[in-house]
């Protein structure tokens, strides 16, 4: 090619440089935009490299598991996906460590997320024996595993490069061997180390011995082929040849190789431990942190399902099929104990009973004495009416059907009889005790007030295991703080936790007002419910030192479908519940027999709590009179000196000791009209109703009836003669016997005078007298009558009654 040259003229010279310099100018901008362009491809390759990981590598639904406080499994839920999926360990066992490091990634420690030596291997060996082998390290598995790819493509081994190396810059190594053990498949659909831990041995992955954690180590690097229980001997070789390898790196010695070559593999998968199911469920449901480790002592746990065991094989022999028991640490509310059904029941095993409503029979009773004491309504000896009642039509009957006349109000609560509940409701009033056990948390009293009535302290309402044993816990508590804490309150003292409370559980700020009770009335309550009569096997367990001093109550629902027992110390609270899911009543399906017998034996198995301190601060010492428990007025003949809640001390004087006029013979009450003045001896007595006196001194032989009137001193006493059947205007049916007939009333009539003539009249018909046993029989036709009866005193009574046909 020829070359041209220019004339050197100082045109041309201009020109040539002209040319050159914009040559080289264009060489210069091209070289920089080429610059610029290749900092900004590197700029954003390093940006997509530098964020290609997702903020969480792992985002898959995980099994929910709970543990006991001691650490142990209590049971497990599959996760969402349907796979066995524990939460991440926050540590990798040793033992598991090593196997799979020198089974899978010897160098882990050392790369940086790949390993150039085992990639070159694994290129000459594909090229040289044209059979595909692996270079993956642990961090390139973690990759895949996030990623959730199958493909063995060069694209993917690339992508799985580049994240491998982000995957060390942002996480320890400690962190992405974690990772690994977590979410490694392990056949089937067990996922992570701890599952196949448990799933294939029974125990945690901190207790894998060498032979198991070598198997599990081999399991991840083909799970559908090397399947627990299927291919045994790829398995076994495959972990042999691993621990060989533990041996000759001198990680075990040779008599741990021997007795890790003779353990054995993984088999099908086992079942997972399933303490307290229904707790799990609960857990469950409520999404807490996971896992969770729980309060629930595993050891008690494992005792309260062998006492419900034993119970629940006795109970089925009368066709009594669930119970639940529930067992609460008193000072914080927390559970240590939880067994919602019994599993073994051939109805409804899976129906949490402690959640669930359920007729509360008599457990609300405590709570009405607490609430009647408090406000100064009672004080804890006063004598309550337990005679024949009707209240607008109801008529309550003690279990015994037995009447006392007269109970001492913690007597009355210590035998739980109906009568003088009812009555005792009444006076506080019924509107005012549903806002009380509002107060209490009991939310499954959710109709009004006006439809239960005076059957709210007897079964007419519902309450769960749950909540109710929640409110005799949150009293002792409040015994307990007030005891010993200045006297004072916890505001949020009677709130319900949730299934599971927060570590620093708070009760709310201190106050001098009580939550809902004061403690001295929840004293005398639980002093009255340590009277309780215990079973059989209980009995004379105050003489034991080993005896817990147990407040308690028992309920039992209308039909027998229901049986309660309800316990507190200072320290526990047990709550249980008997019964059939689908409400079929049994005979002899009590609190006493059923309930009361399974809360006895689990308080055996806790430690043994001392009594109740004494409230002193909300207490105040006066003068009672012994016999009727009310505040000692002039006319009453013992007293002694007891500590009250502090508004007692507004109740009123004994209203049942007199001061009579007795002739000197101390057998006639006369008077200053016919009787010498220097004769008369006067003498206080007790005297109560004439009704309360014809069944009290049945119980109790000690009472004696006043004195009549000398002969000489003509004067009659008041209310000498009183009704037990009919009540006035009361509508009566006429009984029917087998053959369909009509049967005659029994009248009965009590006199304070037994033996006293009494004369009988219907409608002023004469129609007999009656003499000691005051009872008259008629037959009667349907229709309105007027009873009539009049003694030989003079004393008459009369009653209106309507006899209807049956």
């Amino acid at each position: 090619m020829t070359e041209i040259i220019l004339p050197e003229t100082k045109e041309n010279g201009l020109k040539l440089y002209v040319k050159n310099f914009g040559l080289l100018k264009n060489k210069r901008l091209y070289s920089l935009k080429n610059k610029v362009f290749l900092l900004l491809l590197f700029l954003v390759v390093g940006a997509i490299w530098w964020f290609c990981l997702p903020q969480k590598l792992f985002d898959k639904p995980v099994s929910t598991v709970v543990y006991s406080k001691n650490g142990y499994l209590l049971g497990a839920r599959i996760a969402k996906d349907g796979q066995w999926r524990f939460p991440s360990s926050k540590k990798i066992p040793f033992k598991f460590e090593k196997a799979i490091l020198q089974f899978e990634d010897a160098y882990f420690y050392k790369h940086p997320g790949f390993n150039p030596v085992a990639i070159a291997k694994a290129a000459y060996h594909n090229l040289a024996y044209g059979k595909r082998r692996g270079a993956s390290t642990i961090t390139q598995q973690v990759i895949r595993l996030s990623r959730g790819s199958t493909k063995r493509t060069y694209t993917e081994k690339l992508i799985e490069f580049a994240k491998a190396l982000r995957l060390e810059l942002r996480y320890s190594k400690k962190e992405i061997l974690n990772f690994y053990a977590s979410y490694a498949p392990f056949g089937g659909n067990v996922v992570g180390l701890e599952t196949a831990s448990w799933r294939y041995f029974g125990v945690s992955a901190t207790d894998l011995s060498w032979g198991q954690a070598a198997g599990l180590a081999v399991l991840p690097n083909a799970p559908s082929l090397v399947f627990p229980g299927k291919n045994e001997k790829l398995l076994r070789q495959k972990r042999n040849r691993l621990l060989k390898k533990l041996l000759q790196n001198e990680i075990i010695d040779q008599a741990t190789y021997q007795l890790a070559l003779a353990e054995d593999l993984p088999q099908e998968p086992l079942a997972l431990p399933d303490l307290a199911p229904h707790f799990v469920e609960r857990i469950k449901q409520h999404q807490p942190k996971n896992p969770v480790t729980s309060d629930i002592d595993y050891f008690l746990q494992q005792q309260i399902n062998q006492i419900a065991k034993q119970h629940a094989q006795q109970l089925s022999h009368n066709q009594i099929k669930n119970l639940a028991i529930l067992v609460l640490d008193v000072p914080t509310r927390k559970v240590i104990a939880y067994m919602g059904n019994n599993p073994n029941s051939s109805q409804d095993p899976y129906v949490d009973v402690i959640q669930q409503p359920r007729s509360a029979g008599s457990i609300f009773k405590p709570f009405l004495f607490t609430a009647a004491l408090d406000e100064g309504n009672i004080l804890p000896n006063t004598l309550l009416a337990d005679i024949p009642t009707n209240i607008n039509g109801y008529s309550p009957l003690n279990f015994d059907k037995l009447y006392r006349g007269a109970v001492p109000a913690n007597e009355a609560l210590a035998m739980s009889l109906n009568v003088p509940a009812v009555r005792l409701l009444q006076d506080y009033g019924v509107e005012k005790f549903y806002k009380k056990l509002k107060r209490l948390n009991q939310h499954k009293v959710n109709r009004p007030a006006a439809s239960y009535g005076l059957s709210l302290t007897l079964g007419g309402a519902e309450c769960s295991l749950w909540e109710v044993t929640h409110a005799y816990a949150n009293m002792a508590s409040t015994l307990n703080f007030y005891s010993k804490n200045s006297s004072t309150y916890r505001t949020n003292e009677f709130k319900i936790n949730t299934i599971l409370p927060e570590k620093d559980e708070h009760f709310g700020a201190l106050t001098q007002e009580s939550p809902v009770f004061g403690a001295g009335a929840i004293y005398h309550t639980f002093k009255a419910l340590k009277k309780v009569n215990r079973p059989q096997s209980e009995l004379n367990w105050q003489f034991y030192s080993s005896a817990q001093p147990i407040a308690w109550k028992t309920g039992t629902s209308h039909g027998f479908k229901d049986a309660w027992a309800v316990g507190v110390t200072p320290k526990y609270a047990v709550g249980i519940w008997v019964g059939n899911t689908d409400g079929e009543g049994r005979p002899g399906l009590t609190g006493v027999k059923a309930a009361a017998p399974i809360m006895f034996e689990v308080f055996s198995k806790l430690p043994v709590s001392k009594d109740f301190d004494i409230p002193f601060d909300d207490l105040i010492k006066k003068n009672i009179c012994k016999h009727s428990g009310m505040l000692a007025g002039l006319q009453c003949p013992e007293t002694e000196e007891s500590y009250i809640p502090k508004k007692g001390e507004k109740t009123s004087t004994c209203k049942f000791h007199q001061i009579i006029n007795l002739d000197s013979n101390l057998k006639y009450q006369v008077n200053l009209n016919c009787y010498d003045n220097q004769k008369i001896r006067q003498q206080s007595w007790l005297v109560l109703p004439t009704l309360w006196a014809y069944y009290y001194k049945q119980f109790n032989p000690h009472y004696k009836d006043i004195p009549a009137f000398s002969p000489e001193c003509s004067q009659s006493l008041p209310d000498i003669m009183h009704f037990i059947f009919p009540v006035n205007q009361e509508s009566i049916l006429l009984p029917k016997g087998f053959n369909e007939k009509s049967n005659p009333l029994v009248l009965k009539l009590a006199h304070r005078f037994p033996e006293k003539e009494v004369y009988w009249y219907l409608n002023r018909k004469y129609i007999g007298k009656t003499q000691h046993f005051h009872e008259m029989q008629i037959s009667a036709q349907v229709g309105k009558y007027q009873l009539l009866v009049l003694d030989e005193l003079g004393n008459q009574l009369s009653r209106d009654i309507v006899i209807q046909k049956n």
